[in-house]
């Protein structure tokens, strides 16, 4: 079930504005979106591609391996992969790009479940969309055996109905916690541990455990 969301600005502007992380700016992320966008008819159209490209042809670094950490969108879109956080600054930056407000969101959830007390924050994106006139959570980790997320909408005009579904279902009983607070720009704390270690074993071993 969908938390209740809380925008950190009351400016819908700030989250559109790019910045040096969220480089909607950036030449390479300008034609990526426009490409994506081309044959799009909606901004419920524009959100779901771009959404599904983001999560399902930019890898998740775990998923493939890989060591080199990136950060900022437009890093992650030049490498093709990314910690759940780098790659919601990319779709951060993609759907900014289009004019749709972008923030993000964090989850605290259990690193592994064998062993229920060590904790890892998860960051992902809430989408505003103007079809629904409400905020939308995406989670664009990337789906593999046991994690599924979805786009997932029903309907169409003034009926569109959205149904959230993110990649990990929250588990209280487990210390696990949906933040509600629909950020701006990245959490600073995501931020220096993205640029402080510069490879993937080395930030495992460093990720923000809270906000």
């Amino acid at each position: 079930m969908a938390c209740d969301l809380f925008l950190e600005s009351p400016q819908i502007t700030d989250y559109l504005r790019p910045s040096a992380v969220v480089d909607a700016d950036h030449p390479a992320i300008a034609a990526q979106a426009q490409s994506l966008v081309a044959q799009a008819t909606s901004t419920v159209d524009q959100a779901r591609i771009l959404y599904e490209w983001v999560r399902d042809a930019i890898a998740h670094t775990c998923d493939i391996q890989a060591e080199p950490v990136t950060c900022t969108a437009s890093e992650v879109l030049d490498s093709g992969h990314g910690f759940c956080f780098a790659k919601a600054h990319l779709l951060a930056a993609l759907l900014r790009r289009c004019g749709i407000p972008t923030g993000f969101c964090y989850q605290r959830l259990v690193f592994d479940d064998a062993d229920p007390t060590l904790h890892t924050l998860h960051g992902l994106n809430a989408v505003y969309l103007k079809e629904l006139d409400r905020w939308i959570r995406l989670d664009a980790r990337g789906n593999k055996p046991g994690v599924h997320a979805e786009f997932s909408c029903s309907g169409s005009g003034p009926e569109v109905i959205y149904r959230e579904q993110l990649a990990f279902p929250i588990r209280p009983h487990l210390g696990e916690i949906d933040y509600p607070t629909i950020f701006a720009q990245p959490h600073p704390a995501v931020i220096t541990a993205l640029q402080t270690h510069p490879t993937a074993t080395d930030l495992i071993a460093h990720l923000p455990t809270t906000l």
